[in-house]
């Protein structure tokens, strides 16, 4: 690409001109023109009066001969042949032009034949011509300048080929106004196509350029351009403070340290390694914010250790399956992930201890339950996932930051009162919670402190039934063993010396006594007078119906303590 616009060894492309064919547009023909500089092409579409005009011009300012193009034609002149006849002679015409001048065309003569939006000569003169005018102005007003990929790649082109920096004599046009500019310019945007550039064959993708001419850049966009061919842009990092590279990288490397392909290993500045290191990188010591959204990259790469300052850093719209490396990234609190290809956020919160913003959606997530220990997390974006149940979103309910959760277009958005059963999930921060950027109506909150309140009685019951399982098999090991005791203990009643056997009464008291020290040892209780008969016979028939509904009362009041 290189030789094609600047020839081999310095030495100019060959140019061409060619009328290829024309076409009636209303009552006038126009000719089709297509201009070659090496082996970049573009068409170009002109009727009689332009080359007429540019003649004129020509010959005043030129003194090129005027009986150079051929003379009008008043009376049919949109017959066929008229028009094939003259469209023979503007092709030798504008050939005659480019031999004429075979290094630096004339302005009015590559505005003519549109040098100065593709080729290298006629780029560089109009945004030369264009700085000197507005330069100043442009850099006072702190505004953001925009540029082409094919305008750097011409300057670049420029300044390798060593040539006077006013070649076509002109002081307007000299490149020192394009170099003084850039080298104090502060916010630059490079914005190329995603296909051939306007009427030419020219992919500006596939153009190399050097971005080291600029000095002073604290932000920098960069969008349809060739990463791997992009140079200089590590010459910025003393001063960049934010960039974004889009439809333009197949790797953070290649952007963040590209001078890695020619080392086998190396390590920023300031990090000691066991291992023996080839280079020793500087960091990009001011960069907050880094916009790669839009690329090929397919994983997180060690590139990121040489951006410890950023706070803003968005990877939507990749290829990324696996969060990693971000824990060197200690003051990043705004992380983009969403429409990559994450599956698992399992130990997400080792490398994202301090994020407050973090969005995932449209990703491939089931569940969440790697997000449950990200305590600083304020805004939550989980929307066109694959979450199906209600139950994952506990793992985000005791967040104590979380006041924005979008959970739209997930398989559990279509649950009924799907909005009010997520919303309980957050307990007594409900009222505290946005969900689907919507705020929670008092209507919510009231079915809400419903379903808690089910949720509670639910959890009661549950907690009771194992309590009660439990309280049921000790009482029948309890009343198993008393049985024992008093059968061991019954003697003939002709014994006047001996107790006699024990009353129903005395049989309840042994029950509902010991069924309330069980219940009371399985709920933790420890009261501070409690003493269990061991053996029935101890208690008198007289106290026995004193007894029995005090124990009842024990046990009605033990319930609902515990069912409390």
């Amino acid at each position: 690409m290189e030789a094609a616009a600047g020839g081999e060894d310095g030495e100019e492309p060959p140019r061409e001109a060619r009328v290829l064919g024309s076409e009636l547009v209303e009552t006038y023909t126009v000719y089709i023109i297509q201009v070659s500089v090496g082996s970049h092409q573009w068409t170009v579409k002109h009727r009689y009066s332009d080359f007429h005009d540019l003649h004129e011009k020509l010959v005043s300012e030129k003194k090129i001969d005027k009986n150079l193009l051929p003379p009008k034609k008043i009376i049919g002149k949109n017959s066929k042949s008229l028009v094939e006849k003259r469209q023979k002679e503007l092709e030798v015409y504008l050939q005659t032009l480019l031999v004429k001048f075979p290094v630096t065309a004339p302005k009015v003569l590559s505005h003519f034949l549109h040098f100065d939006l593709y080729e290298i000569n006629g780029i560089t003169a109009a945004l030369a011509e264009e700085l000197f005018h507005k330069g100043e102005q442009l850099l006072m007003a702190g505004e953001v300048f925009t540029i082409r990929p094919l305008q750097l790649y011409a300057v670049t082109q420029q300044l390798l080929q060593g040539k006077p920096s006013c070649a076509n004599g002109d002081a307007k046009t000299d490149l020192g106004h394009i170099l003084d500019f850039t080298c104090r310019l502060k916010y630059l945007k490079v914005s190329g196509t995603g296909g051939p550039f306007g009427t030419s064959n020219i992919q500006e993708h596939l153009l190399p350029f050097d971005l080291s001419i600029f000095k002073s850049l604290h932000q920098i966009e960069i969008s349809h351009c060739g990463g791997k061919l992009i140079k200089g842009l590590t010459s910025s990092k003393h001063a960049l403070a934010t960039m974004s590279v889009r439809f333009s990288a197949m790797s953070m490397k290649e952007i963040l340290v590209p001078e890695a392909s020619e080392f086998d290993q190396w390590e920023p500045e300031g990090e000691t390694s066991s291992c023996p290191v080839t280079a020793v990188i500087p960091t990009w010591r001011t960069l907050t914010t880094l916009d790669m959204s839009h690329n090929s990259i397919s994983q997180i790469d060690d590139s990121v250790k040489l951006i410890p300052k950023i706070e803003f850093l968005d990877l939507s719209h990749n290829g990324v399956s696996l969060v990693e490396n971000l824990q060197h990234l200690y003051n990043l609190v705004h992380l983009d992930l969403s429409y990559n290809k994450l599956t698992s956020l399992e130990g997400v919160h080792t490398k994202l201890g301090n994020i407050k913003t973090l969005n995932l959606a449209g990703n491939q997530l089931e569940r969440l339950c790697g997000l449950n220990k990200l305590y600083s997390l304020v805004n939550l974006d989980l929307s066109n996932n694959k979450i199906e149940q209600i139950d994952e979103v506990k793992n985000i309910g005791n967040l104590p930051c979380l006041e924005k959760v979008v959970l739209s277009s997930n398989p559990l958005s279509i649950i009924p009162d799907y909005r009010t059963k997520v919303l309980a999930q957050f307990g007594d921060r409900a009222s505290e919670v946005c969900l689907d950027n919507t705020v929670t109506t008092e209507k919510e909150l009231d079915t809400v402190e419903v379903l808690k309140a089910i949720q509670k009685a639910k959890e009661v019951k549950y907690k009771l039934s194992n309590s009660d399982k439990k309280i049921s098999e000790d009482s029948r090991l309890t009343a198993a063993s008393s049985k024992s005791n008093c059968s061991s203990l019954t003697v003939r009643p002709s014994s006047p010396s001996l107790p006699r056997p024990v009353s129903s009464s005395q049989e309840i008291i042994c029950e509902e006594t010991v069924l309330a020290s069980s219940f009371l040892q399985s709920s933790g209780s420890t009261p501070t007078d409690h003493t269990v008969p061991q053996r029935c016979f101890e208690i008198p028939n007289s106290r026995c119906k004193n007894l029995i509904p005090s124990v009842r009362l024990l046990l009605y009041l033990t319930i609902s303590v515990f069912g409390r």
